[in-house]
């Protein structure tokens, strides 16, 4: 892609301070003085609040502030936390009960806040909160995700959020009566803790007029409007910036009761109020990803070739509505149906209901995965039931390269793909040929190996728009605003050498400036795979722009018409004239001159269209049929991102989106008892991923540049994730099949998996 950079393998240059603590994560540069804030939580699931009494914790000593729902309230402050929802099938609204910033007459989910103590020092609050006096009449609590149950919400009947659906139902189930075969798969996608290395954090001060919050979020713009909103200000009167986030996922795009407190405790006592998540804590309330039951078909025709696909799903949104989770468990879910097959008769339904636990929402992929690992899934469940090998079962239903721009069911349209010529890489890469010999090796001594294959598509998601500013310095160096934000992908190298490669600044005289809503006015934040694709979009336009303003500048200096000058990527040239400045020269130029206006200058780019991402997992798994231990013994990931920027970040996206897939496969699992108390809210309790788990994961790259966006990206952030779901699920269920297992589930614990085999799910 030399057009529009140099696809080079550059080692990221903020892990420099990273590594050597010079990071600046937002615990650590909290303002001088900074008052500790502790949320007091509740300990029950689901109740009325019968008693809730804080002066005595309000008394204690250091306390500067404690506060409840009602002080909000008689304070002016819109409690209401914001959310989103869909439309019902039947055209109605989804439900949209109120979510307090703090539990307004009762509580719902055991670590809800209730209350907010503000003290000198952390243990300080903490210590008071233990003497805030506080009770509940307790109601049954409801953690099955489907109708009926102690009603958590007078908005929601029998605790249905919505029932959504999306497709020709009609036509769908037509297709289902006249096929020649049905398959069907009921399966699970285990709920999960997100767990950033870095929980969530906030601070913010207040100086009489204006409000400056700072969080480790996504972005700073929905929070601003967040702010405004809540506590009725001025846009102009409302900063928010989001300095170095240790990890995000989606998890930390979206708005928690945590910053609007804080705000309004540092608006009340006239100084900065700190808050800082402890793990637990962060298990008890950050929002929760995955958690849905669905039950996919599929219709063939006498020939192996899917005549249609129906999908009915069950979501847990939680006791409320998170700011997204409507669309990510509807709209999102459908954004990739049908996959990367030619089916054009479909239906999705999907049900949203209300549990005490706390809020689901978007997780890396945003319903992407979800939906991917449900259609692959029942994929390979029919290619078994079929009698076809798998392989062929996808060739024989991919969308052919003559189709495209091909028209999607869901309203979507695929730019360019070529799925067969994947699937072939990722066949010869994995060397599928060898995993018979394998898999005999493997039985003489008495272990059990299976073989899975998931090929995805996603699509990059969020507001297709997005600036750049690009300001020159006085010390021969250049700044460039984006709208993104970074949570540790590796923004700060990628900017910087796309920006280098377009304008001949050297990359290290270039400094990428994010997350501050007072220095750039407008952005879309990240999540969705939308960043380098819809940054550097921005980019192009912003440099454009710069090339034709210098170009009339030059005019006069170099003493030819503009037309004549030209830029090679380094510095500017005409025939006639000795001069050839680069950039850098021509706003040393500009600014000797007096034409500051030629310093600084901003565009906004909006792509044309959405890119979709797309490969293919193969993962071979062998499992101890003694212990029930499955180890991933093999990991192939051909990837068809289109062009690559820096080949290195990534293959280190997939290997870590690889590994959190990985994660939910074989080890995380939240769990409630049937009072909505959290089990596992602790790392012994909550198992994650570890080095040993991991094998060495191959990571092919296959391009076939989309055609959506000059630059001919698609975006990779999640696709790792995306592909190991059904990757890893589909090996497993392959090693147990002839053991006689037809129904394995996420996670494969090893306590799961010696269960089955020991006639847990056994057919028949």
């Amino acid at each position: 892609m030399e057009k529009f950079g140099k696809s080079q393998p550059i080692r990221r240059v903020e892990d420099v301070r990273f590594l050597t603590g010079n990071g600046r994560y937002v615990d650590d540069i909290t303002p001088d003085g900074a008052l500790h804030a502790f949320v007091f939580r509740s300990p029950n699931a689901h109740g009325v609040i019968t008693e809730l009494d804080i002066s005595e914790a309000a008394e204690a000593e250091g306390v500067r502030l404690a506060f409840t729902c009602a002080d909000l309230e008689a304070a002016g402050v819109d409690i209401a936390i914001p959310s989103a929802t869909v439309k019902n099938r039947d055209g109605t609204d989804g439900a949209a009960p109120l979510r307090p910033m703090l539990a307004k007459g009762r509580v719902r989910f055991v670590g809800e806040p209730v209350a907010m103590i503000v003290a000198d020092t952390f243990e300080q609050a903490r210590d008071a909160a233990e003497l805030i006096m506080f009770d509940v009449d307790e109601l049954p609590a409801k953690i099955s995700i489907e109708r009926g149950g102690e009603m958590l919400h007078a908005e929601a009947k029998d605790n249905c959020a919505f029932d959504w659906g999306m497709g020709d139902e009609d036509a769908t189930d037509a297709a289902f009566k006249e096929a020649a075969k049905t398959v069907s798969l009921e399966v699970t996608d285990n709920r999960i803790i997100v767990n950033s290395i870095e929980p969530r954090g906030c601070y913010a001060e207040w100086d009489g007029t204006r409000l400056h919050v700072a969080n480790n979020g996504q972005g700073v713009w929905g929070h601003k409007a967040n702010l405004v909103k809540a506590f009725g200000l001025e846009e102009a009167n409302v900063r928010v910036t989001n300095p170095d986030t240790g990890g995000a996922f989606g998890m930390k795009s979206m708005a928690y009761p945590e910053y609007f407190l804080i705000s309004h405790a540092a608006r009340v006592l006239d100084m900065p109020v700190r808050w800082m998540s402890e793990r637990t804590e962060a298990m008890l309330s950050d929002n929760g990803g995955r958690d849905l039951v669905s039950v996919a078909e599929l219709a063939f025709d006498e020939n192996n070739k899917i005549t249609a696909y129906r999908v009915h799903s069950k979501c847990n949104l939680g006791a409320y509505n998170s700011q997204f989770a409507q669309h990510i468990q509807t709209t999102l879910f459908s954004r990739v149906l049908p996959g990367v097959y030619d089916i054009q008769k479909t239906w999705l339904q999907v049900e949203g209901y209300y549990t005490n636990t706390v809020q689901v929402d978007a997780y890396r992929g945003a319903g992407r995965p979800e939906a991917i690992y449900v259609l692959e899934r029942v994929m390979d469940r029919a290619a078994r039931e079929l009698g076809i090998d798998p392989w062929e079962l996808r060739r024989i239903n991919f969308i052919k390269p003559e189709q495209f721009p091909y028209a999607a069911s869901t309203g979507e349209t695929y730019d360019v793909g070529e799925f067969n010529k994947v699937l072939t890489r990722v066949e010869v890469e994995a060397d599928a040929a060898g995993f018979t010999a394998r898999r005999v090796a493997d039985e003489a001594k008495g272990l059990l190996r299976g073989q899975g294959i998931c090929y995805y598509i996603e699509s990059i998601l969020g507001d297709p728009s997005e600036g750049a500013k690009v300001n020159f310095l006085e010390n021969g160096t250049a700044e460039i605003l984006v709208g993104t934000q970074s949570g540790g992908q590796g923004h700060e190298t990628v900017y910087a050498k796309f920006l280098s490669d377009q304008t001949g600044i050297p990359m290290d005289a270039i400094y990428v400036i994010q997350g501050d809503s007072d220095l750039i006015a407008q952005g879309g934040g990240t999540g969705g795979s939308r960043s380098v694709t819809t940054q550097n979009n921005a980019t192009l336009a912003t440099v454009s722009k710069i090339k034709e303003e210098f170009t009339a500048f030059l005019a006069d200096e170099m003493g030819v018409p503009a037309t004549e000058i030209s830029f090679d990527d380094e510095r500017f040239r005409a025939e006639g004239s000795n001069l050839t400045p680069t950039m850098l020269e021509v706003a040393e130029m500009a600014r000797e001159k007096g034409r500051d206006d030629l310093l600084s200058h901003h565009e906004r780019a909006t792509l044309d269209g959405r890119s979709f991402p797309n490969g293919a997992h193969v993962c071979e798994v062998v499992i101890d049929p003694e212990t029930g231990i499955s180890t991933v013994d093999r990991y192939t990931v051909v990837d068809d991102f289109g062009n690559l920027i820096n080949p290195l970040l990534a293959e280190g996206q997939v290997h870590g989106g690889v590994i959190q897939g990985l994660g939910q496969a074989l080890h995380e699992q939240v769990v409630y008892d049937e009072d909505g108390q959290l089990l596992t809210a602790s790392f012994m309790d909550y198992a994650m991923p570890r080095a040993l788990d991991v094998p060495n994961i191959s990571f092919t790259s296959e391009p076939v540049p989309s055609t959506a966006n000059v630059m001919g990206m698609k975006g990779c952030g999640e696709a790792g994730t995306v592909g190991a779901l059904a990757a890893v699920s589909n090996a497993v269920q392959d090693a147990l099949w002839e053991k006689g297992v037809r129904q394995a589930d996420m996670p494969f614990t090893p306590h799961k998996v010696w269960e089955l085999l020991q006639g847990g799910s056994i057919a028949g």
